[in-house]
């Protein structure tokens, strides 16, 4: 028996312990996430252009790619209030190339829409907070009521006379709209959108009279006089609107929606991965340049860790679960 290979596998096998030696590095890099990203990164927005998504996802587009050394690509996929742009993420590969920018919406979902593709809390690996902010009540000028009393008594006085608009069932401004009705005992009729911007556009045109919207959607047609605003869902008012009282102060108790907007990757996307797009958030939303320009759109900085997002998502699951139940919301 011959103990001693040929000369010809001797080669061989040296070539093979070569390639090896050589692959190492790159090996460790993809498991350790050091050479990500090395190719553009596609940022799926769930909601139309033009909506608070979009436009938040936008301030902070630009600094992402510069942080990454990488194009960061908006991928706006609108539709069933985020639920159709989500599940393209929760179906995609695990590897840091495809990322949700998303709103609460993400947690309202699973809470009403009877079947989901997705798994909220199964599908996705939080990666960082991004802004936060409230949703403001706004409306056609030509609608009568002036503030949140005006609203309340006109729908009491004309049960299902009044409707709102919202970016899609299950979205932060639906809640809101669905909370006011469960809070003062009124009968508004929900009238669902692709995104903000084709609510606002309606709005200002008369189809609708109401829509509760992320501040972003609505600032800028508020600030030049298309749209009056009637109150803010927060406890605290928004700084971009200090004049415009929250529905606690309009004398509706008990009404806190808070919207935030938050990046997710697919499940199973590796942690080295993951720590880096939460260290550019950070980064990104502590820049004076970045915090003003969200400000201007009345919303703030948030950042924060992967774990405190896991938290903010486990909690809002089950408390838009028991709201849900409460004003008997569901979609099929």
């Amino acid at each position: 028996m011959n103990l001693f290979p040929a000369p010809w596998l001797r080669a061989g096998l040296l070539a093979a312990a070569t390639l090896a030696v050589l692959a190492a590095p790159f090996v460790a890099q993809a498991q350790n996430g050091s050479d990500y990203p090395t190719k553009p990164i596609r940022l799926v927005v769930p909601y139309p252009p033009g909506g608070g998504t979009d436009v938040i996802a936008r301030i902070v587009q630009e600094r992402f790619s510069t942080l990454l050394g990488q194009q960061v690509l908006i991928d706006n996929r609108g539709g069933a209030a985020g639920s159709i742009g989500t599940e393209v993420v929760a179906k995609s590969a695990p590897d840091g190339y495809t990322v949700l920018f998303t709103l609460s919406s993400h947690t309202i979902n699973p809470a009403i829409y009877t079947k989901l593709n997705f798994d909220t809390a199964k599908d996705f690996a939080p990666v960082g907070l991004v802004a936060s902010l409230p949703q403001i009540l706004v409306a056609n000028n030509q609608f009568a009521p002036n503030t949140v009393a005006e609203l309340v008594a006109l729908a009491k006085a004309k049960p299902d006379s009044v409707s709102f608009a919202s970016v899609g069932n299950g979205s932060p401004g639906h809640l809101a709209g669905e909370l006011l009705k469960l809070r003062t005992g009124t009968h508004m009729t929900h009238i669902p959108y692709r995104g903000g911007g084709p609510a606002v556009t309606d709005v200002m045109g008369g189809q609708v009279p109401l829509l509760w919207v992320s501040i972003p959607a609505a600032a800028q047609f508020v600030k030049a006089g298309k749209l009056k605003a009637l109150a803010v869902s927060t406890t605290k008012r928004s700084a971009a609107f200090p004049d415009v009282p929250t529905m606690q102060e309009a004398g509706i108790p008990d009404f806190d929606v808070d919207s935030w907007y938050a990046v997710f990757v697919p499940a199973k996307t590796p942690q080295p991965v993951i720590d880096k797009l939460n260290r550019v958030i950070n980064t990104v939303v502590k820049e004076p340049e970045i915090r003003e320009k969200l400000l201007a759109q009345g919303s703030e900085g948030v950042g924060g860790t992967p774990e405190q997002l896991g938290k903010v998502v486990t909690t809002e699951l089950v408390r838009w679960q028991k709201l849900a139940k409460e004003a008997s919301i569901k979609v099929d």
